[in-house]
């Protein structure tokens, strides 16, 4: 590729979602936007946008050709930074990925971060896949489980995930609170629907509970703790949050296998970059009741 400036055209306009808005950000005229994207897909001979009413979209190759253009983005704003001695500098957009089952309490983390750095725009991605890092898909990632051994990723220690076995009382008050695990095959549970996921306490719930009793099965962990909420069974959920909330029971005393180690997870092109670096700190500061 001999052309930065067409891509870091593209970049910006697929960031935007529109040729004013990528022309206000670079300096430069609508129409030198538009010429630099025609060029692009000229000479690569592929669509990177649709065009439609309210702006441009990334097709599937665009959007392939954008992340590898936003970390590039990043690697030369981590140069610059160095050369001029600005090495204090947070700005920018910082994408950071975990589980949905945290976002409880990274939320108003990432919140406090904001505040204390106004310059930085965060988009914040929660789910079950796995962000690429090397792909430029995230500069932060927060994980469970084992230690990632993914190449090329920075990989420190951050907190433990700990979860506890609740039921709502209004659960209780039609099928009772079982006395034991012996009494688990009697009663209704709220399971994940993957019988291959291998988080602890779901491994721990598959050998003590009868798969008959786990009547509520789905993927997605929101909809898992909205039916634990709603009573439609016992079932896992953020150990803080359970006890928080003054109608649920907690079930099963709180186990220690049932815990995650947690990880933030970046990738060495941008773990030294000054957003990444202060993202890092202040995390790991909160985990220890310092932010």
């Amino acid at each position: 590729m001999d052309n930065w400036d067409e891509i870091k055209t593209a970049y910006q306009v697929a960031r935007m979602g529109t040729v004013s808005g990528a022309a206000e950000v670079l300096g430069v005229h609508h129409a030198t936007v538009i010429r630099h994207i025609d060029a692009l897909e000229s000479r690569l001979a592929v669509k990177l946008f649709q065009r439609h009413a309210r702006g441009y979209k990334a097709t599937e190759a665009g959007e392939d050709l954008l992340r590898v253009a936003e970390a590039t983005n990043d690697q030369f704003s981590q140069l610059a930074s160095r050369i001029k001695g600005r090495g204090e500098n947070v700005s920018g957009e910082l994408v950071i990925t975990s589980l949905l089952e945290i976002v409880g309490w990274v939320t108003p983390l990432l919140v406090a971060f904001q505040k204390k750095n106004p310059d930085i725009s965060i988009r914040f991605l929660t789910g079950e896949r796995l962000f690429r890092l090397e792909y430029g898909e995230a500069h932060v990632a927060i994980r469970a489980g084992n230690v990632p051994e993914q190449p090329d990723n920075v990989v420190q220690p951050f907190k433990t995930l700990k979860v506890g076995l609740f039921a709502h009382r209004s659960y209780i008050e039609k099928f009772g609170k079982p006395s034991g695990v012996e009494e688990y095959g009697n009663h209704r549970f709220v399971s994940h629907d993957d019988m291959q996921m291998r988080a602890p306490f779901f491994k721990w719930m598959q050998a003590v509970v009868p798969k008959s009793a786990m009547t509520f099965r789905c993927l997605d962990t929101n909809a898992l703790t909205e039916a634990i909420l709603n009573g439609a069974g016992i079932g896992f959920m953020g150990y803080e949050d359970g006890l928080k909330n003054p109608d649920l029971v907690e079930i099963h005393p709180q186990l220690s296998e049932w815990d995650s180690p947690l990880w933030l997870v970046s990738h060495v092109d941008l773990h030294r970059t000054p957003k990444v670096q202060a993202i890092l700190k202040f995390l790991k500061d909160s985990a220890k009741g310092a932010a």
